[in-house]
């Protein structure tokens, strides 16, 4: 804490209710690629402010933090990395604890409704209190998950003092398909496993699994911000990408009849993949070679931004400088999913928090250093 007194305020009543509701898939903390890539997952800000947040608080930092909490962590084969225990709970408790025991006050039921600048600035609270600070860090969430307190009602506050912010929209969220009745009796619930999907120029490997109202998934989640740019967004997938369409042809041999019949067996197709091609008749191998190559769906729009898993959008990059600190309030501070930057999951979304953060709170503290 620096020799700063220090007072959290959460509008919840208890501290890290969006931690808890991340911790039910495990917790994914970071990721365990290198830094060149790394920094890559990251859109909103230069590579470079990317390059420098991350290095001050790097995945390798984040882990020996956790485990000075007394939590061990994993790196699993897909790169992703857990506490051992495969949950929040025992992470929370103990960082609660350790704020507790460095002296940090800690009050709940607090949410902010209006922010008068000044030296100290003002903070007003819907429970009608308030309170007096010499620097502020605010870490109030985007707007995804609005059971957890993270529902985006601060940008009332950050625009009656004139700081521009995007609109919240939904980011690694389900994309909406009208599927036909005879593709879901089939293939709902079903994943699509090693595949690629392309948006543009753009490609992103891994899974996808067909829902009631369309694809969820960490393939299309990371090509949300395309698709939200695109006035009639569709994604291609590629079902088979180890394969050549020359290739998949040449193992269907002289086939003239029960083509997808054949090619479920021969190319070895899922379940949901055999479902979503059976939405028309194939007569000849290569057109279904085509398809399976590069399978268009249309989409009508993302879910709801409650349901997503984070959001873009939130506090402009040019109302802050390289400190995180407003221009239009000197001394307050923002970090986390309130600033517009989005990451895909899999640790990053997490690894940027923690990093916003390190930078939100060295820099408040600094500032007060300078301006006691």
């Amino acid at each position: 804490m620096r020799g700063v007194s220090v007072t959290i305020f959460d509008a919840m009543p208890s501290l890290g209710r969006k931690l808890l509701v991340a911790g039910k898939g495990g917790l994914n903390l970071t990721h365990g690629e290198c830094m060149e890539a790394f920094v890559t997952r990251y859109g909103g800000a230069d590579r470079v402010f990317w390059e420098n947040l991350l290095n001050e608080f790097s995945p390798s930092a984040l882990r020996a933090w956790a485990k000075g909490l007394g939590i061990e962590t994993f790196q699993a084969s897909s790169g992703r990395v857990y506490p051992k225990e495969m949950k929040a709970a025992p992470l929370l408790r103990r960082w609660i604890t350790r704020l507790r025991e460095l002296g940090v006050r800690i009050e709940t039921r607090h949410r902010l409704v209006e922010i008068k600048p000044g030296r100290p600035h003002e903070l007003s609270f819907s429970n009608d209190a308030s309170v007096h600070a010499a620097a502020v860090v605010f870490a109030l969430g985007g707007g995804s998950w609005s059971r957890t307190g993270s529902d985006g009602s601060w940008i009332d506050c950050f625009a009656a003092r004139g700081i521009a912010c995007q609109p919240l929209a939904p980011a690694n969220c389900g994309w909406e398909h009208a599927w036909s009745a005879e593709t879901l009796a089939v293939a709902e619930g079903k994943p699509l496993k090693n595949i690629v999907v392309s948006v543009g120029g753009q490609h992103a490997m891994g899974e996808l699994l067909v829902s009631r109202y369309g694809l969820e998934g960490g393939a299309i989640y990371q090509l949300g911000s395309m698709l939200r740019a695109m006035k009639h967004p569709e994604i291609a997938i590629d079902f088979k990408p180890t394969f050549t369409r020359e290739q998949l042809v040449a193992k269907m041999e002289s086939v003239k009849r029960d083509v997808l019949g054949q090619a479920r067996i021969r190319w070895k197709l899922s379940e949901a993949a055999h479902a979503i091609l059976a939405r028309k008749e194939w007569h000849d191998v290569a057109s279904l070679a085509d398809e399976v190559k590069q399978c268009v769906i249309p989409l009508s729009g993302p879910r709801p931004l409650d349901e997503a898993i984070s959001s873009a959008g939130g506090v402009a990059w040019s109302e802050l400088d390289q400190d995180l600190m407003l221009r239009r309030l000197p001394g307050c501070f923002v970090a986390g999913e309130m600033i517009d930057w989005e990451a895909p999951t899999g640790g990053y979304l997490m690894q940027g928090c923690f990093a916003t953060g390190t930078r939100a709170g060295n820099s408040a503290a600094a500032w007060l250093e300078k301006n006691a």
